[in-house]
């Protein structure tokens, strides 16, 4: 009987060992192996580019004075640096190590890491750049189509009517 129970005890430990939360330091390791923060900083040179062309897509069919084309010009770049000053790592490291340690075991963290750390994860990290860049000039590409469509869309929807006199 003492036996069974050493055995039973044993085994229970055993599976919340293997479902322990992970480490604050394993996660460290895990972000930094995957580069998270240079994703970040590239994601945040990507996004700048991204709201200028937007910006200027949005002002392409009118004919803005000279005036008007620094206001938009500098309300970007006031857009732009909020988005910088709280996207920094300082802000979100605390962030991604809450959310992974919701979402991951330690069991997997530290399989993760293993692969990060192997020559495919070193590769998947060292791609993963070009990847996303590739993968946003395609979303852009598609952007203008569809924005096109949307606005046919509610053209239709909502016709153009006389205002009240």
């Amino acid at each position: 009987m003492v036996k069974f129970i050493s055995l039973l005890a044993s085994l229970i430990f055993a599976s919340l060992a293997h479902c322990a939360p992970a480490s604050e330091e394993s996660i460290d390791r895990l972000l930094a192996d995957a580069k998270v923060e240079k994703l970040l900083d590239t994601m945040s040179a990507n996004v700048d580019q991204i709201m200028r062309r937007s910006m200027e897509a949005s002002t392409q069919d009118r004919q803005l004075s000279p005036e008007q084309r620094r206001v938009i010009d500098a309300t970007a770049a006031r857009f732009v640096q909020v988005m910088r000053d709280e996207m920094t790592w300082d802000k979100l490291r605390p962030l991604y190590v809450q959310i992974y340690q919701e979402s991951f075991t330690q069991e997997e963290i530290d399989g993760l890491i293993a692969f990060y750390e192997s020559p495919a994860g070193v590769a998947f990290i060292e791609k993963m750049p070009v990847v996303m860049q590739k993968s946003m000039s395609i979303m852009q590409s598609r952007m203008a189509p569809m924005l096109e469509r949307m606005k046919a869309a509610m053209k239709e929807a909502i016709p153009e009517t006389k205002a009240p006199q």
